[in-house]
């Protein structure tokens, strides 16, 4: 029953900035909360072994989110195409047009990486982990995040042109 309330508890609070990773990771917001309603399901699943193991359950989660995408996309089904329409915001905004507008087009141009760069630029540079922290996430060397960070940022700074200047401002 304790468990059951830890782990309740740790998707309330976790559950938002999962659906945020993923939308990040695949560009559509109704994949993003399937991919986050598969990782919770998954770690309820492992929830026991995850705090006898004393394992930091919001990592565990980040890496089941991770693979589930990776899953999905080599699935024959995940050939959906997503609209162009953005959800709309609530009245809380904070942010201005003109930034909303740079965001938008940086998340456009993140979904232009392929699924493990955009993995890895968002690891480092979105949720600030380390280069050995972004490979351990990911099971790959550090020479590649390293590599593909510095390409992926290559890429991304041809791609965003004007709205660059803005956005690092």
């Amino acid at each position: 029953m304790r468990a059951e309330a830890e782990f309740t508890a740790f998707a309330e609070a976790a559950a938002t900035r999962l659906r945020q990773i993923a939308y990040l990771m695949c560009r559509d917001w109704h994949l993003a909360q399937d991919l986050t309603q598969t990782t919770l399901t998954k770690l309820y699943v492992a929830w026991p072994r995850i705090t006898r193991r004393d394992t930091e359950p919001f990592g565990y989660a980040r890496k089941v989110l991770l693979n589930s995408l990776l899953d999905h996309k080599r699935l024959r089904s995940s050939t959906e195409l997503a609209t162009d329409l953005i959800p709309e915001r609530g009245p809380d905004t904070r942010c201005s047009t003109a930034s909303a507008d740079v965001r938008l087009t940086l998340v456009d141009a993140l979904g232009l990486l392929p699924p493990r760069d955009r993995a890895i630029v968002l690891l480092r540079y979105w949720e600030d982990h380390s280069v050995e922290a972004t490979a351990e996430i990911l099971g790959i060397s550090v020479s590649v995040v390293k590599t593909q960070s510095m390409r992926s940022l290559a890429q991304l700074r041809e791609r965003l042109g004007e709205a660059r200047a803005e956005l690092f401002a």
